[in-house]
């Protein structure tokens, strides 16, 4: 096969499918599921799949490191831990694409600037709302305000149930499923990380 095509073939193989094509999928997948995708229960499933499906994965669509661009200076030398509890995380398992819900818990100790709290609960959202895996999204958030604040340290902790797990598999209802990523300060010292975890566990 000569390089062009190769070429060719790598580039219409990345490339995003048009709408048609994704609901002509989700027709395949209802045949495959053994039902008929031209009785009237499912003739407008395909559209809505695809409509959810924007909605499932807008993170793609969005740099997370773009929403930590603004800051504030302005703090009256503010220096204490900033912490952000119970963010509602819904993601999709990227082995079984099935939902992954639950909340996370970012801090950080600002360096010099603060960014709106808004923002935080953005960067978890952006990165949940793609395909993923836990552990994988729990290091990006933290990675990522770590990079861009430049703070003196970043907690990320994630508590999430899966349902890959119990409602396929093993059949386990019930079990979540805890992550932390602590940079920083937060894996220095064990008084602010102790801190931290007292903080995010009082209700």
């Amino acid at each position: 096969m000569r390089s062009e095509e190769k070429l060719h073939l790598i580039k219409k193989s990345t490339q995003k499918p048009s709408r048609e094509e994704a609901e002509d999928a989700v027709r395949t997948l209802l045949r495959w599921a053994g039902d008929n995708p031209d009785r009237e229960g499912l003739i407008d499933t395909p559209s809505r799949v695809v409509r959810s499906y924007e909605e499932f994965f807008i993170g793609y669509e969005s740099e997370p490191k773009e929403l930590l661009k603004r800051t504030f200076e302005e703090t009256d030398g503010y220096d204490e831990m900033v912490v952000l509890r119970d963010i509602r995380v819904e993601s999709y398992c990227e082995h079984h694409m099935v939902p992954i819900i639950g909340v996370a818990h970012v801090a950080y100790l600002p360096r010099r600037r603060v960014v709106g709290i808004s923002k935080l609960a953005r960067v978890v959202e952006v990165y949940a709302k793609r395909l993923q895996i836990q552990e994988k999204m729990t290091a990006q958030v933290a990675n990522t305000i770590q990079e861009e604040l430049d703070p003196l340290g970043v907690a990320v902790v994630i508590d999430a149930n899966h349902q890959c797990m119990s409602t396929r598999g093993v059949h386990k209802t019930g079990v979540s499923m805890v992550t932390s990523r602590m940079l920083g300060l937060f894996r220095r010292d064990p008084r602010t990380r102790s801190e931290f975890m007292t903080l995010i566990s009082q209700k």
